[in-house]
């Protein structure tokens, strides 16, 4: 299983949205897709709830109800952010995030606030000679229980994020999956 781990480089590394949150929790995973940027970024753009959904394989969605499912095709509506948009979040019912930044077709930053806690989420694409890397940069802060935030949550994040890079695989590299 591909547990969609980040590169030491892509740990080390400085993103945007770093310097929002002092983090006591930072997940980083990433995946590599063989397709190019501009080919993946719509599919990031449109993700969320009450948007295009959350990208999952086929024979996990088959088990979701189709009200359920995420979109397995580019919704021109779905295609654009704006820096201050908000998009609701499965996190609860009153979960968002809000579009921090938007750098087409490379970066996109989104925060949210839950309960006390202050979070950032960084998607960063890159290109790579085989087609593009996904890294995905979560920060925490503060959190109260940090090694339950690093454990638990991190094993929720790494289950979430290989779905993701499993669906959106299926979207971008193999669009004659996309019917069944």
């Amino acid at each position: 299983m591909d547990l969609c781990r980040a590169t030491p480089a892509e740990r080390a590394a400085s993103l945007p949205g770093d310097e929002l949150v002092a983090a006591d929790v930072v997940m980083d995973r990433g995946f590599s897709l063989a397709a190019a940027p501009g080919e993946v970024w719509p599919w990031l753009v449109q993700l969320g709830k009450r948007r295009a959904g959350w990208y999952l394989p086929a024979a996990v969605e088959s088990c979701v109800p189709r009200s359920r499912r995420a979109l397995r095709h580019l919704d021109p509506v779905l295609l654009e952010h704006r820096v201050g948009d908000v998009v609701p979040d499965w996190g609860g019912a009153d979960a968002t995030f809000t579009v921090a930044a938007v750098e087409a077709p490379r970066l996109l930053l989104y925060t949210s606030r839950r309960g006390r806690t202050d979070l950032t989420w960084c998607l960063h694409l890159s290109p790579e000679s085989a087609g593009t890397r996904v890294h995905l940069r979560l920060r925490l802060g503060p959190v109260r229980r940090v090694r339950l935030a690093e454990v638990g949550g991190g094993f929720v994040d790494v289950l979430t994020v290989a779905g993701l890079a499993a669906g959106l695989r299926e979207r971008v590299e193999r669009p004659d999956t996309l019917g069944r």
